[in-house]
């Protein structure tokens, strides 16, 4: 039953997908405000729900390294696979405002994790958490980020142009939007718990399962979201979705989940977070390239995520 579940949570997330990137595009227009920024607001938020709901129930069930796993393996599937496999179907086009500012401000989201967690190597303390007042502090950079988005879109409507296409209406589209939204996260849900379910019946670490089959279960509708406006030549989507869950699933996902209960981070998931933090990085350099991500810079990255993979299963 769980194989069955699996392959309907997987046709929900594609149909899901196409309907979101549609529905969100056609808001993007209405509002007058670029892609870019529903793909780092709308989108992302609306990708980042699964993860928020997973990490939220495994700390309230006492698997703090699912919670903490599954948002540090989100966010390396998210750079290196997600991307990877978007600009290896269509380059993506990177706007300068996006490289001063937004993946900059992903890669301080991602050193703010390692900070706030290295309690041992920082405070002298006897383990490292994630507190309540962690929490509070990701919440307080989230809102200097929203605040930063909200004012860059009401810049940015006094230079676009009202929507001309009759076809596109608020009604239609926050319809499609919703229903996209829905089947995401419903897709998403099913086959994390069944895909969780059958790895943990191969003997699995819960660690290793956090990482890798709840990071990718999760981060599917970044996946399919991604690529599917990569198909329909919506680059800023493409990677506004990206960069923006990132920056979501750090800051609001462990955000709210270490104030409903303070996460124990365990020591071996503190050389993803370096990973996750190099990769970011490494983003960052592939965009001031040519302000795009090319075919070439797609694979390498998808590469990396396979070899990246490979490490932690032997870790295990």
């Amino acid at each position: 039953m769980e194989y069955i579940l699996l392959i309907i949570g997987f046709g929900l997330l594609v149909k899901g997908a196409d309907w979101f990137v549609d529905g969100s595009s056609n808001i993007a227009q209405l509002l007058r405000v670029p892609p870019i920024l529903i793909g780092l607001t709308i989108v992302a938020l609306g990708t980042s729900a699964p993860e928020a709901t997973v990490s939220i129930i495994a700390a309230v069930q006492g698997t703090a390294d699912v919670a903490v796993g599954n948002v540090v393996g989100s966010n390396i599937f998210n750079i290196t696979l997600v991307v990877g496999l978007a600009a290896a179907i269509y380059p993506l086009r990177v706007q300068n405002e996006m490289i001063v500012k937004q993946i900059p401000f992903a890669l301080l989201a991602a050193v703010a994790l390692f900070a706030l967690g290295s309690d041992i190597l920082l405070q002298g303390s006897t383990a490292d958490i994630l507190s309540r007042s962690d929490g509070i502090i990701f919440f307080l950079f989230l809102a200097i980020f929203m605040y930063y988005i909200i004012e860059v879109g009401l810049k940015s409507r006094k230079e676009t142009t009202a929507v001309k296409d009759s076809n596109v209406k608020w009604g239609k589209s926050t319809l499609i939007t919703l229903l996209g939204l829905a089947a995401i996260i419903l897709g998403g849900q099913f086959v994390v718990t069944n895909a969780t379910e059958i790895a943990l019946s191969w003997g699995m670490s819960e660690a290793l399962v956090g990482l890798t089959i709840v990071a990718i279960g999760t981060s599917l509708p970044e996946l399919v979201t991604s690529i599917s406006a990569a198909l329909k030549n919506e680059s800023e989507i493409a990677l506004g979705n990206v960069v923006g869950s990132c920056i979501f699933n750090i800051l609001f996902v462990l955000g709210a989940t270490s104030l409903i209960s303070p996460l124990s981070i365990n020591p071996v998931i503190f050389t993803d977070i370096w990973i996750m933090i190099v990769l970011t990085i490494l983003l960052l350099i592939f965009s001031r390239t040519s302000f795009r991500i090319g075919r070439r810079e797609g694979i390498i990255l998808a590469l990396m995520y396979i070899a990246y993979t490979v490490y932690i299963i032997i870790r295990n």
